[in-house]
């Protein structure tokens, strides 16, 4: 059907990692932006840009009919949400349909089944794909849910259905702590998501985060592009990723990558999207969520795969077929992401929002930035505290950790606290640097402001 015009539903550097997609596909975009975004680069280097309301994301990246307004004023037809935001919200792709505007991501029904973790855990189990042993849908009381915890045997974890980045979750060791827990997660996601149901499963103890990309077209191909490794997290929030994984080996990746394909398969998917599954320390492997959009750690896939994935994802939505040789794609090197954000690791990661005074972003072989940052730029205090990516590659994993302490020690980012320190630590560690880590590395891992 050939796009004409793409309009971006995001900002930051998401927002200009989609336009550069855009411009290498010589496809004109819009940017939409708030007053607070102004001077944000996306809105500069843009095709055109269109204001659609204060600096509240719910006054304008998270207001449907002011982005749907902003698409028919530019005659845009396709809307490209990155993530976050509205990238996973089923209205929001379903009236992109009935505008008539291709909407860059999988069908709304994918996502609604998908973003509801019970009924995503249900079509899982119905398609073979191992889950953690959990309740049969969602649990309506602290009751019930202390009778499946009884079941399963503790400890326990309760989620939201409707959850995502550790929101609305509660780790439940023994029974006299399911009421209290069970309250706060569902008042916790109400708040969030307004969407307060709860589901239960078993929680295993000191997992590996591993995730597999896959991408669908709408002819029913679908391809798995090896695997993350993103065990290095705070809260549930990603800090560190890399692939492939030290605790993957050849059969275990075809396995798992198998895994994701029938699960993609089982919903019918189309676009980018992210299998999410947990690892124990038997190389056992259990479902835990998709991920219905572009993943803030896509660049790494895309350094070792060699492949452009917001390209790709532009061209299924335009009706292209996938070849066939995605299947042949194999891992070259090692890649390793840090986030960096705009926080104080040295004040337990308090936001650090402010005038950037003075930037440096380093370079050489096999080094990537994604990043919005520019000398004078000032970070709204509105928005998520991610202000860069820095990305490495090397021949291995030795190497790739090497040249991503070289890199953190040339990026200069004046005015602002960021956790770069934190990541020079936890690359230097020797758990870290052996593979040696899970889920729960945070929890012995010490920044010391003083090592910096």
């Amino acid at each position: 059907m050939a796009l004409k015009k793409i309009l971006i539903a995001n900002r930051g550097e998401i927002a200009l990692r989609i336009i550069r997609a855009c411009h290498e596909l010589d496809i004109p975009t819009v940017a939409v932006y708030s007053k607070a975004d102004k001077l944000s680069l996306h809105v500069r280097f843009a095709d055109e840009a269109i204001c659609i309301g204060e600096a509240n994301p719910r006054e304008s990246y998270l207001n449907v009919n002011r982005i749907m307004a902003a698409a028919e004023l530019t005659n845009a037809d396709a809307i490209h949400p990155g993530y976050g935001f509205l990238s996973e919200n089923a209205a929001f792709a379903e009236l992109c349909n009935d505008h008539h505007l291709a909407f860059i991501g999988p069908s709304p029904s994918v996502i609604r089944q998908m973003g509801d973790k019970a009924m995503a855990r249900e079509i899982m189990k119905k398609a073979g794909v191992p889950v953690i042993p959990g309740s049969d849908g969602i649990v309506s009381n602290p009751a019930s849910a202390e009778k499946i915890a009884d079941e399963l045997g503790y400890p326990v974890i309760l989620k939201a259905v409707a959850g995502g980045g550790g929101r609305g979750m509660r780790i439940v060791n023994e029974s006299d702590e399911i009421k209290k827990a069970f309250n706060t997660a569902r008042s916790e996601a109400e708040s969030a998501f307004s969407n307060g149901d709860l589901y239960i499963e078993k929680f295993i103890r000191k997992p590996r985060h591993i995730e597999i990309q896959i991408l669908g077209d709408s002819f029913g191909n679908v391809y798995a592009l090896g695997e993350r490794e993103c065990s290095i997290q705070r809260r549930h929030q990603k800090l560190i990723e890399e692939s492939p994984s030290t605790a993957v080996n050849a059969e275990l990746r075809h396995q798992m990558q198998d895994t994701a394909v029938r699960a993609a398969k089982a919903v019918h998917y189309t676009g980018a999207g992210t299998i999410e599954f947990l690892l124990d320390d038997q190389k056992n492997f259990y479902f835990m969520e998709m991920n219905t959009r572009i993943q803030v750690e896509h660049a790494i896939t895309e350094m070792v795969m060699g492949m452009d994935l917001v390209k790709k994802q532009i061209q299924i939505a335009d009706g292209f077929t996938l070849p066939e040789k995605l299947a042949g794609y194999k891992i070259r090197g090692h890649a390793l992401e840090c986030r960096i954000n705009a926080e104080d690791p040295a004040s337990g990661f308090k936001p650090s929002p402010g005038t950037v005074n003075a930037l440096h972003i380093p370079g050489g072989s096999g080094v990537r930035v994604d990043t919005h940052l520019y000398s004078g730029y000032s970070i709204p205090v509105y928005y998520d505290s991610l202000v860069a990516k820095i990305i490495v590659q090397g021949s291995g994993r030795e190497s790739a950790i090497n040249r991503m302490v070289r890199v953190l020690e040339e990026t200069v980012i004046e005015g602002i606290k960021t956790t770069i320190p934190f990541h020079k630590q936890v690359l230097s560690h020797p758990d870290f640097v052996n593979g040696n880590f899970d889920t729960d590395f945070l929890e012995y891992f010490h920044f010391n402001p003083n090592k910096v």
